[in-house]
């Protein structure tokens, strides 16, 4: 039996799933009317720049959400990826292609770490992602005693300086190479469905044959992963490494994730839209600087919209159980 198309309902779904794209819309238009150099072309690039490095770690951070756990260790895992590739570019001068490959598997291996402890060792993720930050946060000041190490090598500039035809960023392009990727695997392959099973209801999915522990250190290792990705674009934009590279990218990520409708309490959302928060995030900081906002109260709005994206996100699941 054919079911009648109901416009009504239509336009009220594509409201809810797109309802960031509006926001971010509306906000564009508020910040180019209070600020004159908000709309301007150096500006748009900055966000855009901005929103790459944290995108990236937001699709990291909404694998392990969509399996219903959080990683909190990812910003400093930016942070201690960054260091030992800028380490073993300059100290070291081991290979910048090298140095990139280790910092990367050390990434993957964090990751892998949070993974299995919480998978394998059933202690729960907050507290195990939570001690990794501290890890890597230490590490990170251990290999140079905190010290900012710059003047990367030439070979790593395009990275996060370099252009397509001198008109497109291509970390830019990295950024929506790897949604594409990561979309097409989380809604078209066995991976990805198992993704939703287990955050969607971990116990059907046991029963249904699927190996939750092997999906929840898959899931910890590639949002490893991505923050290694995100650390390369990072330094190279910056041309340096730094402890304060990938400060709070965790929180960030997960409010960007939340903003663009995936639940905390996982197997419901699409990883793409956390590309559409992460802007928003971005877009609303970069106006209250513009409007000279103290930077010390933007922290205060910072929480404000992560308790208010998760007070949302409890709203939705309440509404889809009713």
């Amino acid at each position: 039996m054919n079911v009648a198309w109901d416009p009504k309902k239509a336009l009220l779904k594509a409201s809810k799933e797109y309802m960031v794209i509006f926001a971010i819309l509306i906000l564009g238009m508020v910040f180019s009317v209070a600020s004159p150099y908000f709309l301007t072309v150096n500006n748009m690039t900055n966000i855009l720049l901005q929103a790459t490095t944290l995108s990236v770690v937001a699709i990291g951070q909404a694998m392990v959400l969509l399996t219903g756990q959080m990683d909190l260790s990812l910003g400093q895992n930016v942070c201690l990826t960054g260091y030992i590739m800028a380490y073993l570019m300059n100290i070291s001068e081991i290979n910048p292609w090298l140095a990139i490959l280790i910092g990367l598997l050390t990434a993957g291996l964090v990751g892998a770490v949070n993974g299995f402890l919480f998978a394998y060792c059933k202690i729960p993720a907050f507290i195990v992602t939570l001690g990794m930050q501290n890890i890597c946060k230490g590490a990170a000041k251990l290999i140079t005693n905190a010290t900012p190490i710059s003047r990367l090598p030439d070979e790593i500039a395009f990275f996060g300086r370099g252009y397509l035809w001198d008109a497109i960023h291509i970390s830019v392009l990295i950024m929506l190479s790897l949604y594409i990727i990561v979309q097409f695997v989380s809604v078209k392959t066995k991976m990805g469905r198992q993704f939703y099973a287990v955050g969607g209801n971990s116990e059907a999915a046991y029963f249904a044959g699927i190996n939750k522990k092997a999906v929840y250190l898959t899931a910890f290792t590639l949002a490893g992963l991505f923050a290694g990705i995100s650390s390369v674009i990072l330094i190279s934009r910056l041309n340096s490494a730094n402890v304060t590279n990938g400060n709070l990218y965790e929180f960030d990520a997960m409010i960007s994730c939340v903003i663009g409708g995936i639940s905390m309490t996982g197997g419901k959302g699409k990883v793409v839209s956390s590309l559409f928060g992460a802007v928003f995030l971005i877009l609303f900081f970069n106006g209250m600087t513009m409007l000279n906002v103290d930077p010390f109260f933007q922290d205060v709005l910072k929480g404000m919209v992560l308790i208010a994206a998760i007070g949302i996100d409890v709203l939705r699941n309440r509404q889809r159980q009713a």
